[in-house]
């Protein structure tokens, strides 16, 4: 598998604290090895648009759709219980 982010998402991505940056790039490389490695507790957030979401740690998930072989990441947002 690969990845890519949507327009914007670097951006976003960048305004976070640099250990939210480090966690985010990490769980990236799980989600590219096994979108079921247990860190990242991958599940469909919105079934009807395909949206996914996963743990980037404890306070934040990042969002993303799957087209084909490519993982279209588009957000990464703090998570609310």
């Amino acid at each position: 598998m690969r990845y890519v982010f949507v327009k914007g998402f670097r951006e976003e991505l960048d305004a976070l604290p640099l250990e939210i940056q480090r966690k985010f790039f990490k769980q990236l490389g799980f989600l590219l090895r096994n979108i079921r490695y247990p860190s990242l507790r991958a599940k469909k957030y919105n079934e009807p648009l395909g949206i996914w979401q996963a743990r980037a740690d404890n306070n934040f998930r990042f969002y993303f759709k799957i087209d084909k072989d490519c993982y279209v990441i588009l957000r990464i947002r703090p998570h609310s219980d």
